[in-house]
């Protein structure tokens, strides 16, 4: 019987069409910060994407609202698996707690990947009298220090917050539209210090303009291992910025997995290694599955964080 109408079918044209094999057209991956580092890694993702599956990764550059901007059109788009966001932690699990209607949060999101860290650091001009952190609390029981991060509750602020909280100092925070404004006025002596990632100061470094203070990881940063993390210093202090792929929530398993599958395999790809060498991001590949819990646990983690800071949304 199912034969005879399947046959009926065909003869009035009504035959199924077999589904086609994730990804059937071009991927738009929404990127919700000003264009960088970040931007590089995903053209070289994207050239291992497509001769993978035969269709591009097409970048569009949403910014705003510290990632929020971005990510709300990758929450509000369709769960297909055509339209995902990579962005850092910040935008799923701080800013939400800082505005009042972001719209977005950890459970707006299915993760895909964990593709890179963004190692905080704390950086001084080359002539700085402060040496490793300790140096710098001991200054700043002296006198006022100043300091420069990308942003208000910005994670490089926040990892400076940990520092105060963990030693009784107080340092006078000034927050600036991203990271190259502050890192200058640094070099120019109009801040005492730079809380950034380790790629934004790197070049600087190794051109003997800049030196890092320490590293706010688990671990040493790779390309730069005689500087210790803080607590190897001594100081309880710690914050981890990992990097992820995120597609809306209800994406379905198979396509997830078809991405997860996609982005391991990038991150094992000679030309990617070679550009998060070069902006001196350590590759770090989550699973999706660990990387939507992780980011679950670290929305509640950032809640007490600024609870603890009195910070109101707005």
């Amino acid at each position: 019987m199912r034969r005879i109408l399947l046959a009926a079918a065909a003869l009035l044209g009504f035959v199924p069409a077999a589904r086609a094999e994730f990804p059937e057209r071009p991927v738009t991956v929404i990127m919700p910060y000003a264009p960088g580092a970040a931007d590089a890694l995903m053209r070289a993702v994207g050239e291992h994407f497509q001769r993978a599956t035969g269709q591009p990764l097409v970048l569009q550059t949403r910014d705003g609202a510290s990632g929020v901007v971005g990510m709300r059109v990758v929450a509000g788009a369709a769960p297909d698996g055509y339209t995902i966001g990579h962005t850092p932690v910040t935008a799923i699990a701080v800013q939400p707690h800082l505005l009042r209607n972001a719209g977005i949060g950890p459970n707006s999101f299915e993760g895909v990947c964990g593709t890179n860290e963004n190692v905080i650091t704390i950086a001084v001009r080359a002539d700085s009298p402060m040496r490793d952190l300790p140096g710098l609390v001991a200054e700043a029981r002296r006198r006022a220090l100043s300091f420069g991060s990308p942003g208000p509750n910005s994670l490089p602020q926040l990892a400076v917050w940990q520092v105060q909280r963990a030693t009784g100092i107080e340092l006078n925070h000034i927050p600036y539209r991203g990271e190259p404004p502050h890192i200058n006025d640094t070099l120019a002596g109009r801040l005492d210090f730079s809380a950034a990632i380790v790629s934004s100061a790197a070049e600087l470094v190794m051109a003997g303009r800049m030196r890092l203070l320490a590293v706010f990881s688990a671990n040493r940063h790779p390309d730069f291992p005689d500087v210790p993390t803080a607590r190897e210093q001594g100081i309880d202090a710690q914050l981890f910025s990992q990097v992820g792929i995120y597609a809306p929530r209800g994406t379905p398993a198979p396509v997830l997995d078809r991405l997860e599958s996609a982005c391991r395999d990038a991150l094992q790809d000679a030309t990617v290694l070679r550009v998060l060498a070069n902006s001196r991001s350590p590759v770090r590949f989550v699973p999706r599955q660990a990387l939507t819990e992780w980011v679950r646990g670290e929305y509640e983690n950032y809640g007490r964080i600024l609870r603890e800071l009195g910070v109101q949304p707005e």
